[in-house]
């Protein structure tokens, strides 16, 4: 990150805060502004901010001249805070909220206008998730569509580091704002990114009320940066050390963009959070992803529901975005598959027991040789923000019979005296061409084990034949996509399997085959 934008980041909301308060250090928290968006019924948005200790503070919820709510609550003294919860309130507005601080005779006012109540998403993680609608296909078409989104608000958290967990945030980039193509597109890697806004878009449509996207990203970090220490310890990450790893370009101490990025956000009433992280873990603690993911979506909520005072809900909605495909000599051949298999804790499917309520969307479908900002970063965000928002309509939002993830097998079969294996999968599948090394088995024999590919012999709606007659020894496992980059054509469902109506392709898995075992 350049230092002029957190030269600027430092100082407006300064001059913001300043002008908005009357009285010495009575201010709201650095995110509550003109234009935002509070998460609505069932729970109950949290605002806070910071006074004189001992002073009352009164907050008030006014929609045009009729008082929806007042609420009461004074300064803590040692922490110099004060917290209010709103009662539920049903998406719409707008409305203005109100705090007024009072100490023996002198009364100090803050407003805020134009709020709405809604859904509050927030979208973290590294570079992927942080290119703008300036960066994606079709980026001037994307950028003029706004007009009838003006009930999706934006903010955008400035690239910040601390040692210690901050309080507040030290500084935004972008305070909450109605989506304008000039701070969609305000240039590569800055501001707001592409991913969350078009998530949000995509939600908006379907939902039709106000829908509140928070951007927290910083390029090239790894998990451990957004991580709590407390996190990292129930993984038994190594302690820091120099991290001599091209896939890490930027900020790798533990825990100081959770510190200064993510933790002072914790009191927010959200509903959700979507990520895309990875690329930058291929070779770096690549072994224990299995756990720092897990382990950080569990942490997040944890803190997140103790923040809201139980607002945000204890296990709410977490959907991620899969690793897509790299072309670079920097990432080895297995560091992407690896990383895929462990953002699923190695289940190859979620939600799953060690990651509730997850959902994911697919991206290995998606590469983009030709991307300027090289193939690491594919410029179709489109399709990964659809099938994000089809899996928050599943998970987040209860929505039945939604299509919103590729086929995996229900059910192999191991058919030795045929030199087959059958595959019968849950959904309708689609297969795309008969590619003969997309499915490899280990194959042991005198105590070793080798990956050989599985040819595609037959196939149906539900069912996929493979050739195993490769295999001299004896079939224990089978692998899909299990490769940096997977398919020769970049394009949604060009997969070799992908789910019937090609919204959905497949994620890389590995299964162990189960054979049947010998009498005792």
């Amino acid at each position: 990150m350049v230092a002029p934008g957190l030269v600027l980041g430092l100082v407006l909301p300064l001059i913001l805060w300043a002008d908005r308060s009357a009285g010495i250090g009575f201010r709201f928290a650095s995110y509550i502004n003109n234009d935002m968006v509070l998460q609505k019924e069932p729970a109950g948005a949290v605002i806070w901010g910071f006074g004189t200790p001992g002073a009352a503070v009164t907050v008030t919820l006014r929609q045009g001249q009729e008082t929806i709510m007042k609420k009461v609550t004074s300064v803590k003294a040692h922490f110099d805070t004060w917290m209010v919860i709103l009662d539920p309130m049903k998406a719409g507005g707008p409305f203005e909220v109100m705090a007024q601080q009072t100490l023996e005779k002198m009364n100090f006012t803050l407003r805020v206008h134009d709020v709405l109540f809604g859904d509050v998403w927030l979208c973290s993680g590294q570079s992927n998730m942080q290119m703008t609608v300036l960066q994606v296909f079709n980026a001037t078409r994307e950028l003029s569509n706004t007009a009838a989104y003006q009930s999706v608000r934006i903010l955008s958290v400035s690239p910040i580091q601390a040692e210690q967990e901050l309080e507040d945030l030290v500084a935004v980039d972008l305070q909450w704002s109605k989506p304008t193509s000039e701070n969609l597109g305000h240039g590569y890697f800055k501001y707001m990114s592409a991913v969350c806004w078009l998530f949000g878009r995509h939600l908006y449509d379907t939902l039709q009320y106000p829908i509140g996207l928070i951007a927290s990203s910083w390029g090239g970090t790894p998990i451990e940066a957004w991580s709590s220490g407390r996190s990292l310890e129930a993984c038994g990450v190594p302690k820091q050390g120099s991290v001599p790893y091209n896939s890490v370009t930027g900020p790798s101490k533990h825990s100081v963009l959770w510190n200064a990025m993510i933790h002072p956000l914790r009191n927010m009433t959200l509903k959700g959070v979507v990520w895309y992280q990875g690329e930058s873990n291929i070779n770096y603690n690549t072994d224990l992803y299995n756990c720092t993911f897990p382990a950080l979506i569990e942490d997040w909520r944890e803190t997140f529901h103790r923040g809201s005072q139980g607002q945000t809900e204890r296990f709410f909605p977490f959907g991620f975005v899969q690793l897509s495909s790299d072309l670079s000599k920097k990432s080895s051949d297995d560091g992407f598959p690896q990383i895929r298999w462990h953002q699923t804790a190695d289940f190859g499917y979620v939600p799953n027991p060690k990651m509730p309520n997850t959902f994911m969307a697919v991206a290995m479908d998606l590469c983009d040789r030709d991307s300027p900002f090289g193939s690491v970063h594919p410029r179709d965000k489109q399709t990964v923000a659809y099938r994000l928002h089809l899996g928050a309509r599943a998970l987040a939002y209860g929505e039945k019979n939604l299509t919103f993830e590729g086929p995996l097998p229900e059910k192999i079969e191991l058919l030795a005296h045929e030199g087959l294996l059958n595959l019968t999968y849950y959904q309708q599948i689609q297969v795309q061409k008969r590619d003969n090394k997309i499915f490899e088995i280990s194959c042991c024999s005198d105590h070793r084990c080798k990956w050989l590919p599985a040819s595609m012999n037959t196939f149906s709606t539900q069912s996929l034949t493979l050739a195993i007659d490769s295999c001299q020894g004896t079939v224990v496992a089978l692998r899909y996509a299990w490769t940096t980059w997977p398919f020769s054509l970049c394009r949604p469902g060009c997969s070799a399997v992908a789910g019937s109506q090609l919204t959905t392709s497949s994620a890389s898995w590995v299964y162990a085959i189960l054979l049947p075992q010998p009498p005792e």
